[in-house]
């Protein structure tokens, strides 16, 4: 990677509250114009890592710099170059889209006219010009999320934080949601997202996987899953209750299982010690090869570092 390309760089970070670690011996790189995406359970640390780069929070050990500027000393020159959509929803409701718009832009020092031009083109961006005189209160959960895309990129920031930005919202409104992220892409923003949603995580260009408070695993999603699947897993259908006694006989031969509704997913390195396993009960299931996800990705890699 070229460090001409790296937008944000994160070496060491530790933010710790008393004796918890919240995020414990980050380290990462972010590339200039690149959709890059943290994935994890709620708690795992991607709020955390994201409002420290921001500069909200300090860092208790380590460093995070833009473009070369130490975050913590060079706030002031930052805050105008980075736009954050926070997890918790930062509208207020009982103001209309403009007055909240008006609200975000005066943060930044805009004025009314250049409020009111980036708020037309913005809206009009997210394809919601007509709700601009409405009160928030009166908007439906995904159109509030919207807004709120909105009113962090109301100064026109180069990099974009989005933390869980679709939580909640229906299916329709996370693929229009993602639609508006490639194109902010496009446009050649960086775009820092965090999700709890596997599905999700597969249109980032590079994925950083977090479990309490570290990073256990980072790249594509495809290079992800040659890393942690080279052979591809199987899946088990059943034919009659036997789920758990054939998980059990995995177990024995020392092969793990995982649970996916009425079907198994399994990761075999040995084809003959799994049939073997599997031959008392011939008859009573099928198996296919599958294309690895990134939950199967995720999941191997928490249980890999739980072994250690």
């Amino acid at each position: 990677m070229n460090e001409n390309d790296i937008v944000i760089s994160v070496k060491n970070l530790v933010v710790a509250f008393g004796d918890f670690h919240a995020v414990d011996g980050v380290s990462f790189d972010v590339r200039r114009g690149e959709i890059f995406g943290f994935l994890g359970a709620n708690g795992a640390g991607k709020t955390t890592t994201i409002r420290t780069i921001c500069g909200i929070l300090n860092p208790s050990e380590g460093s995070v710099t833009v473009d070369g500027k130490d975050v913590s000393s060079s706030t002031a020159v930052l805050k105008p170059r980075i736009g954050y959509m926070s997890q918790k929803f930062t509208l207020y409701p009982d103001l209309s889209v403009r007055e909240n718009m008006y609200f975000a832009g005066s943060l930044y020092g805009m004025s009314p006219k250049q409020i009111d031009e980036r708020a037309r083109k913005l809206m009009d961006f997210i394809g919601l010009p007509q709700r601009i005189p409405d009160p928030v209160s009166h908007l439906s959960g995904g159109v509030k999320q919207m807004v709120a895309l909105a009113s962090s990129l109301l100064h026109d920031p180069e990099l974009v934080f989005l933390d869980e930005p679709t939580a909640g919202t229906s299916p329709q409104t996370r693929v229009a949601f993602w639609a508006l992220i490639r194109r902010l892409a496009e446009m050649g923003k960086t775009v820092f997202v965090t999700t709890h949603y596997m599905d999700e995580a597969e249109y980032c260009g590079r994925i950083a996987l977090m479990e309490r408070g570290k990073i256990v695993a980072l790249g594509t999603p495809q290079k992800l899953k040659e890393q942690f699947f080279p052979v591809k897993p199987l899946e088990i259908a059943f034919h009659a209750p036997v789920q758990n006694a054939l998980r059990e006989a995995l177990k024995q031969a020392g092969i793990e299982s995982a649970v996916f509704g009425n079907h198994l997913r399994v990761r075999v390195s040995d084809r003959a010690a799994f049939e073997r396993a599997c031959a008392p009960f011939a008859g009573q299931f099928s198996v296919k090869e599958v294309e690895p996800t990134l939950e199967d990705v995720f999941l191997q890699a928490v249980s890999g570092r739980e072994a250690k």
